[in-house]
């Protein structure tokens, strides 16, 4: 599984819009239940947003979504820094992304 990890700012006007769009995107996988991927967003005290992606092949099943093209619409006026987006791997995951070792079902 691959696994992007993006980081981002966001305008203090725009963190609430930011929040409801990333919930709208979660509404979607809720519905579409993809097995192909893994998807955690944190909103940390500061006005930033941290996405961890995990995909088999490719990333469609979440950038495919029309919830997910609503929110990265109008994404670059939201932000007050660039996006920064790397490649990770993970290391170790106590209870967090897996239960007792094992991968959760999506």
């Amino acid at each position: 599984m691959t696994h992007n990890f993006i980081r981002y700012g966001v305008k203090d006007i725009a963190i609430a819009e930011n929040r409801t769009l990333v919930a709208k995107v979660f509404e979607a996988l809720d519905e579409t239940k993809p097995q192909s991927l893994r998807y955690l967003v944190l909103e940390l005290d500061n006005g930033e947003f941290i996405h961890l992606v995990g995909f088999d092949k490719d990333s469609s099943a979440l950038t495919g979504l029309e919830a997910f093209k609503a929110f990265g619409a109008d994404h670059a006026e939201r932000r007050s820094t660039p996006l920064a987006r790397s490649q990770a791997k993970i290391i170790g995951d106590y209870h967090m992304l897996t239960d007792g070792g094992e991968i959760l079902p999506a």
